[in-house]
């Protein structure tokens, strides 16, 4: 594979727009000094040198050992762990890592504090380097993938871990219909499966009829629970696979789970969040999980990575979450020094409470680069039952209106203390694929135009206070819906609701808790709705925000026609710029070249910037990270992102607390 050189980032102050008190002005002088700082985001933390010969371990792993509790260190570790350089210096080992979340699935040690695929991504997400594999093989037509596993790694009951459990996976979930009645696309071309081979104990190999260029880049993103290929121990789950147990006991199972179907058990019995017994093979396992207060999570005895010295890591013995009310309260907990570090759901415009807060109760901040190219996006329902409200949806005219009408340059300074970028949905300017300027489609602010196009379309009539009417008469309305989970939406939401009045465009705010926001998406059962666009990196992984009718608010029957190859949901229509887009993606997952893959992907973007199937706000902003002082090893640049697994891409298991 080519890798990419090193990102370097700069936040730019606007002076123009910075409000007139110390601590905001605290926060420009802070970025100023960052922005002047050369920074190089690559965290090199594959070993290129042979593991250490002479191993050491966490005091309270020493002292199992002397009880007979827990077999030597060199018998625990595989034959070539994986050796992390560290950021700063060699860690100590101890301490308990403090966290909030939201909900019971918001604890984030799955997929993010402990990203552990057959390969991950790097800090700055330039390349992907092996992980649980040593080393990985592509063949030159980019159909092959072979992969070499480590000799003697453990889960974290001592059990080995094997090509055994990546082919029970295999032929045993994906393979099963019931478990699996159609394969998640990312494992796919042009709906295909590959052929898997188990070459030994610990070699596998995938070959797919066709070229798929995305393979590597999909193993790096898709690591969470369920996703991963790293999350089935065999020796665990087989008692619940009726390949492996007998009809009568595997009944007696589902029957005092007060489940149905075999298969329900399976997928409960499998999540480690819920049940301490699973057997994992992250940093961290869950021993104390909810609805225990705090959730607790606690160092795996057996887990496989090392320092340059030979300290098996993780050095922090365990990590806690306390479940949250709101957002409100999170971002409380982290301002007063309740938090050690977390960057997940803090808020940036909470950053001068945090400024005005470090010093005393000693924490420091970091801006990390996120790859979200807009925190608040507004998607249109394209197929949403009301066939009026459906027809202006997919106007493009209409959604051209909308946009026009948003003042951008008000809500990044109201919001966003001015230290974001009006600008559209696509990509950063960090990704390879960016192209100056291609983001300012209708970004300036017109009610002139806006006004026409609205016109053109037909809307001319206006009620009494000034709102268009629709052709029978009634009252033109929109309702967004939104949950408040990653920004200050519901005060974007009421500027917008103020910008589209201008236009006479009547708009409902229906701000609801996320899990009920989740059901109304998957029913379809909404007109318009808030979410953030990530994914801006490295879009051409998952570009959940750049095919129209999907985002990450909904269900699409385009996206599933898509993904599934024909066999279920809508195509979109022939010769339309919608079936354009998916065609255009189709070619970027198969390509092995590169350069082809940036030019199909800056197509498909383009493609977007005429059709506005998202609109976009205010982007390029920084992921405030809050760290206390004492915690150390987190490096000062790296790219956030979903994609990414953010903080999992720079190496968790390497934080340490300093005494």
């Amino acid at each position: 594979m080519r890798s990419r050189g090193p990102l370097r980032t700069a936040l730019v102050w606007k002076s123009a727009v910075v409000p007139a008190n110390s601590a905001v002005m605290l926060i420009a002088i802070w970025v100023l000094v960052l922005a002047l700082i050369p920074v190089d985001l690559t965290l090199s933390a594959a070993a290129v040198q042979a593991a250490p010969v002479q191993y050491k371990e966490a005091p309270e792993l020493a002292r199992q050992v002397a009880a007979g509790l827990l077999p030597p260190v060199e018998e625990r570790l595989p034959l070539e762990p994986l050796v992390v350089e560290v950021v700063e210096e060699i860690g100590q080992y101890g301490g308990t890592w403090r966290r909030a979340a939201l909900s019971v699935t918001d604890d984030q040690i799955i997929g993010r504090l402990s990203y552990e695929g057959l390969v991950r991504w790097n800090a700055d997400g330039s390349d992907v380097v092996p992980n649980v594999a040593k080393a990985y093989e592509v063949s030159e037509d980019g159909r092959v993938f072979t992969f070499y596993l480590r000799e003697g790694m453990k889960w974290s009951d001592g059990h080995p871990f094997t090509a055994d459990d990546i082919a029970f996976w295999w032929n045993d979930v994906i393979l099963n219909e019931e478990l699996t009645p159609l394969p998640p696309s990312w494992l796919t071309i042009d709906g295909e499966l590959p052929v898997f081979t188990q070459i030994d104990k610990y070699t596998v190999r995938w070959e797919f009829p066709k070229p798929y260029g995305l393979f590597l880049r999909n193993l790096a993103s898709y690591t969470n629970f369920e996703e991963s290929m790293t999350q089935y121990p065999k020796h665990y789950l087989s008692q619940f696979h009726p390949t492996y147990t007998s009809e009568e006991r595997l009944r007696a199972l589902v029957a005092e789970a007060q489940l149905d179907e075999w298969h329900q058990l399976f997928r409960q019995r499998m999540d480690p969040r819920i049940h301490a017994e699973v057997p994992v093979i992250y940093a961290w396992r869950v021993t104390r999980p909810s609805p225990a207060q705090p959730v607790v999570a606690e160092r795996n005895p057996y887990y496989w990575k090392v320092d340059p010295e030979g300290h098996q890591l993780p050095y922090i013995d365990r990590v806690t979450h306390f479940i949250v009310e709101n957002l409100e309260v999170l971002n409380l907990r982290a301002a007063t020094g309740e938090v050690d570090m977390q960057l997940r759901h803090i808020l940036i415009d909470n950053l001068p409470v945090f400024v005005e807060n470090q010093e005393r109760y000693g924490y420091r901040i970091l801006l990390w680069q996120a790859a979200e190219t807009s925190n608040f996006v507004l998607y249109p329902n394209l197929f949403v039952e009301d066939e009026g409200l459906r027809a202006l949806n997919r106007d493009v005219r209409f959604r051209r209106a909308l946009s026009l009408a948003i003042d951008r340059d008000e809500i990044n300074n109201l919001a966003y203390l001015g230290l974001g970028r009006p600008r559209q949905v696509g990509v950063i300017p960090q990704s390879p694929i960016y192209v100056e300027g291609v983001d300012q489609v209708d970004v300036e602010r017109n009610l002139a135009e806006a006004n026409r196009l609205l016109d053109e379309i037909g809307l001319t009539r206006r009620d009494s206070e000034g709102y268009r009417l629709r052709p029978d008469g009634s009252r033109l309305e929109i309702t967004i819906d939104l949950t408040p989970v990653f920004g200050p939406w519901p005060k974007v939401a009421e500027l917008v609701v103020d910008y589209w009045r201008e236009i006479g465009i009547r708009a409902r705010l229906n701000v609801m808790e996320r899990s009920l926001f989740q059901e109304r998406a998957a029913s379809g059962n909404w007109q318009w709705a808030v979410w953030m666009s990530d994914r801006g990196l490295t879009p051409e992984v998952e570009p959940l925000f750049l095919l129209p009718g999907r985002g990450q608010t909904a269900y699409s029957p385009w996206m599933d026609w898509f993904s599934s190859n024909g066999a279920r949901g809508e195509a979109p229509p022939e010769g339309t710029p919608e079936r354009r887009a998916y065609d255009i993606y189709a070619r970027v997952k198969a390509t092995p070249d590169r350069d082809e893959l940036i030019a199909l992907m800056r197509e498909l973007i383009q493609l977007n910037m005429e059709n506005l199937w998202y609109i976009g706000t205010v982007g390029d902003m920084p992921h405030v990270v809050i760290i206390k002082n004492n915690f150390r090893n987190v490096p000062e640049t790296a790219v956030s992102d979903w994609l990414q697994k953010t903080p999992g891409n720079t190496w968790p298991e390497q934080y340490f607390f300093k005494q």
